[in-house]
């Protein structure tokens, strides 16, 4: 019973702190649960960094929840959370009665890159096209090899093109080398979205037709192609993209100079992160706007811009 009230003394340490970040993560699961906003919500509890808390916590909350549109939205919630705490709930959701909720769940395993594809795989025949499609993607991120067979069958009987264009992507990302040549056939596709998605995963596998796609397409004159083009260099090594990808930062198309910074430093190169933080800095009006786009899609903290920007003498 004292140690209540003295416990109140305490004062704001961590334990305190941490304790106020958990009520408010309660709160903002409360309000979700109530119709909230899913991607306001996701916002505040990466802000509170009480992703893996809220994570467990909606495991729990979903057993006792039966309205459908609530159920989405919590499991929306936990798979845009990308907390490791909520992968087993994940996985129980892949087999779901709702194909919405199956289609969350797959999008979560995605994002975790979860290596547990025995959960994902019947997902690849499922009657829903969502579901198929990130299945596919679930399988691509898991960085499994195994995965490149059961995809490219799954491909060549799908008829839908935006989810065969995620099968073929998924077949490059997973790393198997031994679909390469089934991977070429598909760029004599006579859909575009195919020849593309081929190419993609051609380049993830680091393929030379596909870097010769790509590299067509950046030499292009119309700057859309050429964004396209750089696009296909998403989630390849940057070992592999740097060659083509490097010289691109003095490119006069900002967008395409400040892209092939972001890509690759996510491909492994971590120079190229300061020099999107210093382009940023240096830059005015809305070019300062291109370089912040991609920062942004990047999650930078600010503790960390600030520390890339004292090491370069500019901040202090």
């Amino acid at each position: 019973m004292l140690l209540l009230p003295l416990t109140g003394l305490a004062g704001p340490g961590a334990a305190s702190k941490k304790a106020q970040s958990r009520a408010e993560a309660d709160t903002v699961l409360a309000q979700v649960a109530n119709g909230a906003p899913v991607p306001t919500a996701t916002s505040r509890l990466r802000f509170l960094r009480q992703e893996a808390y809220a994570a467990e916590e909606i495991g729990p909350l979903l057993r006792t929840t039966y309205e459908e549109r609530t159920r989405r939205n919590l499991v929306a919630l936990l798979a845009s959370l990308g907390a490791r705490t909520g992968e087993s709930t994940l996985v129980k959701l892949a087999s779901d009665g709702d194909s919405t909720v199956r289609m969350y769940a797959a999008q979560g395993l995605a994002r975790l890159g979860s290596r547990n594809t025995g959960a994902v795989l019947p997902l690849l025949q499922d009657k829903s096209s969502g579901v198929r499609r990130e299945a596919a993607r679930a399988l691509g991120a898991s960085r499994n090899p195994k995965m490149g067979k059961p995809l490219m069958a799954a491909a060549k009987d799908e008829q839908d093109l935006e989810v065969r264009a995620a099968l073929l992507e998924a077949a490059g990302a997973c790393g198997d080398a031994k679909q390469k040549v089934a991977l070429k056939k598909y760029l004599d596709s006579d859909s575009e979205s195919t020849r593309f998605a081929a190419a993609r995963g051609l380049c993830r596998l680091g393929a030379p037709e596909g870097f010769a796609f790509a590299q067509k397409l950046l030499g292009n004159s119309d700057k859309f192609v050429r964004r396209q083009g750089l696009v296909l260099f998403e989630g390849v090594p940057a070992k592999k993209a740097s060659p083509v990808l490097s010289p691109l930062l003095k490119d006069a198309d900002r967008t395409l100079a400040a892209t092939a910074a972001r890509v690759l430093y996510q491909g492994g190169d971590a120079a190229s992160l300061d020099w999107l933080v210093l382009a940023s800095w240096n830059a005015k009006g809305e070019e300062k706007l291109v370089y912040e786009k991609e920062l942004e899609t990047l999650q930078l903290a600010d503790d960390r811009r600030k520390a890339i920007l004292r090491k370069a003498g500019v901040a202090p």
